[in-house]
């Protein structure tokens, strides 16, 4: 088995994994998604992205809307500059497209994140 197929079926199965783990969870915030957090993160970076998002906003935040890491807030936890910048809202769909605006103009290389995929 290739290199490139064994990295495609574990992003398959990690994203099949948290759409079962959080196919439940209501947003913390008490607004109601439609979808999984995952799921909206993925509709949001498209299938070329999806998995490396579904890394950086876990490790940055564990999908949770409302963390906060001093001036770090959100799933992708962004700076009050980059949320003025790029937006931000209570629902993982929102805030994901808000990190998707930021990533498309920093080149699409995760280099504003701590977290990495």
């Amino acid at each position: 088995m290739s290199t490139g197929f064994r990295n495609t079926l574990a992003i398959i199965a990690f994203v099949i994994a948290l759409g079962f783990a959080f196919a439940f969870s209501q947003p913390s915030d008490g607004a109601t998604e439609s979808t999984p957090r995952s799921l909206d993160i993925c509709a949001v970076f498209g299938d070329r992205y999806c998995g490396e998002a579904l890394r950086v906003a876990w490790c940055e935040s564990r999908f949770d809307t409302e963390a906060r890491n001093g001036q770090y807030r959100g799933i992708f936890q962004m700076g009050s500059w980059e949320r003025r910048r790029w937006g931000h809202g209570r629902t993982a769909l929102a805030q994901a497209r808000a990190a998707h605006r930021y990533f498309v103009v920093t080149g699409k290389d995760w280099s504003p994140w701590e977290c990495k995929p």
